[in-house]
């Protein structure tokens, strides 16, 4: 079962991201901005698509590389749905917080205002924190040595990007952003 509710929530978190963009667009937003910073974020899909097929193989019984578990207790699985329902209520709450500013990736030509409020106001970085929920908690559903050194990368993607982002924000929005940073934490 939890393997199951573990796909749903990968097929929730794009699906969510999408429909925003998708939302957005439509009102004449261009929002997704992906790798224009970075020229070598073009890596990033392919290794998510391999992931996703993972935890797919996982629930779905198909061929997998990784067949082997680290652990199996049955709390630690829940615990891992509990974790990837918070992370995709933290992607959710997030979304609708930035109303029309939302972007994925930085936006340097058409930035819009600073969003301080809804989770914002207790979190810089919740879409961050919501896709490491989501990571932990797939690990914790499916604990093999692939969705561990995912976990371990995708926290330095997430943070890294955390850091390009910030570094923009400062610019962008200098001290407003920089009061705001004294007032709420990067993470959690």
């Amino acid at each position: 079962m939890q393997e199951y509710l573990a796909v749903l929530t990968l097929v929730l978190l794009p699906g969510m991201v999408l429909t925003r963009s998708y939302l957005l667009r439509r009102r004449g937003t261009r929002v997704i901005h992906f790798g224009r910073i970075d020229k070598t974020d073009f890596l990033i899909p392919p290794f998510a698509l391999f992931y996703f097929y993972t935890v797919v193989a996982a629930a779905f019984d198909l061929p997998n590389i990784s067949t082997r578990p680290f652990f199996h207790f049955e709390v630690l699985s829940w615990a891992g749905i509990l974790l990837c329902l918070a992370g995709v209520t933290l992607l959710l709450l997030s979304l609708v917080a930035f109303g029309s500013s939302f972007r994925v990736g930085i936006d340097v030509d058409r930035p819009d205002k600073l969003v301080t409020t809804g989770i914002f106001a207790f979190s810089r970085n919740p879409v961050y924190v919501a896709f490491a929920f989501v990571l932990l908690g797939q690990f914790l559903v499916n604990p093999d040595w692939i969705l561990l050194a995912y976990l371990a990368a995708g926290i330095w993607l997430l943070h890294r990007q955390v850091a390009r982002e910030e570094a923009f924000l400062r610019k962008q929005y200098g001290r407003e952003y920089e009061e705001y940073c004294t007032r709420v934490r990067r993470y959690l």
